[in-house]
């Protein structure tokens, strides 16, 4: 069907038969307007990236005591994924292999790496320029590109940045350090820096004794709240033409600054029993961190439904795929046994729902995240998913949505996620889902079908031996199969190193003997 314009425009081709120059004209003008209905028809894509948020923590996953109705009312409209995956347990690399389809044993980025530039906000180490992101295909097949948030794949004027790796326009934090505070000095603002607070908050700090006053770790400007403003200008500016917003908000992850107004939504009880947080486990101290905790996601939240009544205001809604996930799962364990590193309260919210391990650990804790998908007429309203999936299979499924080509000059590792949303089998998969991460004394896992393999203490030269485990039967990876059935150990084991090439700037002592 063509546009009442094009219709016009055929009309007067019509009656303009013999008038040479002028015919040729109006037939051109006819191929620009259907052209440009085309590409009005093309979805945009929305793709928003929670920092730490566990796969218990939401509503729709079964959380009781945080409110989050705007992601739950994604999940009523669209596609709930049971089993979704990160690429990696922590920022940086979670981040690289959801912007170029690879896993980790072929992504370039394989752990939370500093750059080495010497700068007190160094940024982290960068992809180089060899990598083909998502976004350069989306961007080479028509879309304007933006990204606002928690970016982490190289600083600025790098090969790394963003802005040198397909996007139009950057907003937010570029390097994770910088990230520990809600009220930084300054955001980067595309390859420059912006001064946002004159009288910033260091994301660390101890109280150990007095009261704890959470005014004393606020200032002027906070950074999501800016981050947002941002990321709905760009909404704005770009309504008429296909764009690609990528959100990697930065909330839950820690220091816990969040709003005044959301805290004092939660009961004071949830506090009574453990008092204040101090700052014992690192980053800042909150005097009712139960509350803050849960305030830093419902405002979360509310920033992912100011973004939908945006698309809604623009007459959007209906032509864009929305994706909701976290780069990981929640944060871990610490010294004071009572919080999780930075005083977050992920015991007490069961915020892995159960499952074992926590972020930087490759056990479903750790790795297996909450994702919704709303795409009004392509995805089912209140569908769920049960298929493995995980982040390299983003790039596939956004291209294809895009009408893009995916790059020759790398492995792509995901497959196109199309089927699944439209409720079909997942077809494509022919090697399972692999995890090689370089830190916390360095993990392996592979999944395939049921069965999963993790190996601990794959960087230095005494790893543990392969654990196994029937996700079918044991979600929470409490009866190791691996004594039972050697031959599936080494089946996986023999698929784990066929899919993973040596990367020097991330070694693992175990399968690259040279670099441990």
């Amino acid at each position: 069907m063509i546009s009442c314009r094009s219709k016009f425009l055929h009309d007067l081709a019509t009656s303009a038969v013999g008038c040479g120059m002028a015919l040729m004209f109006v037939l051109g003008a006819i191929g620009t307007a259907r052209g440009a209905d085309q590409a009005s028809d093309r979805p945009n894509i929305v793709f928003i990236l929670a920092d730490d948020l566990g796969y218990g923590e939401l509503g729709c996953y079964g959380q009781q005591k945080i409110r989050t109705p705007h992601i739950d009312s994604l999940a009523r409209d669209g596609m709930t994924f049971l089993h979704h995956y990160t690429g990696a347990p922590v920022c940086a690399p979670a981040r690289c292999t959801l912007m170029t389809g690879q896993h980790l044993g072929h992504a370039q980025i394989r752990g939370n790496r500093d750059s080495g530039n010497g700068r007190i906000y160094p940024g982290q180490w960068p992809i180089t320029d060899d990598v083909v992101t998502v976004a350069e295909v989306l961007k080479q097949a028509g879309y304007t590109t933006g990204a606002f948030g928690k970016w982490g794949l190289g600083p600025s004027n790098t090969s790394g940045s963003p802005i040198k790796q397909g996007f139009d326009r950057f907003f937010g934090y570029n390097c994770q350090r910088n990230a520990h505070s809600y009220y930084p000095t300054f955001l980067d603002s595309n390859e420059k820096e912006v001064t946002i607070n004159p009288y910033p908050i260091p994301g660390h700090d101890r109280k150990p004794d007095g009261e704890v006053v959470a005014d004393d770790y606020r200032s002027k400007t906070y950074a999501p709240d800016r981050i947002l403003s941002e990321a709905i200008r760009f909404l704005d500016q770009n309504k008429k033409r296909p764009f690609f917003l990528y959100l990697p908000f930065v909330e839950p992850h820690v220091s816990m600054q969040p709003p005044q107004r959301w805290i004092d939504e939660y009961p004071t009880q949830w506090d009574e029993e453990h008092g204040p947080y101090r700052g014992e486990n690192g980053y800042l101290p909150h005097p009712r961190p139960r509350a803050a905790y849960a305030a830093m996601i419902s405002d979360l939240d509310e920033h992912v439904g100011q973004i939908l009544q945006r698309l809604e205001q623009h007459g959007l809604s209906d032509n864009t795929i929305v994706v909701f996930t976290s780069d990981n799962g929640p944060t871990h364990g610490s010294r004071n046994p009572e919080f999780h590193v930075g005083g977050a309260a992920c015991t007490f919210f069961d915020s892995n729902r159960g499952l074992r391990g926590w972020k930087g650990s490759c056990y479903e804790g750790g790795i297996r995240i909450p994702c919704v998908v709303r795409w009004p007429g392509h995805v089912g309203a209140g569908t769920k998913n049960s298929e493995p999936t995980y982040f390299p299979d983003w790039f596939p499924t956004l291209t294809s949505i895009a009408g893009g080509k995916l790059p020759t000059s790398q492995t792509i590792d995901g497959v196109d996620l199309n089927p699944v949303l439209r409720g079909e089998a997942l077809s494509g998969r022919d090697q399972p889902l692999i995890w090689d991460f370089s830190g916390y004394g360095g993990i392996a896992a592979v999944r395939d079908g049921r069965w999963k393999a993790v190996r601990r203490g794959v960087s230095g030269t005494q790893p543990s031996a392969w654990e196994l485990y029937d996700l079918s039967v044991d979600e929470t990876e409490s009866n190791d199969l691996s004594a039972q059935h050697p031959d599936v150990v080494d089946r996986l084991e023999k698929q784990f190193v066929a899919n993973r090439t040596t990367e020097p700037d991330f070694p693992n002592g175990q399968y690259d003997p040279s670099g441990s």
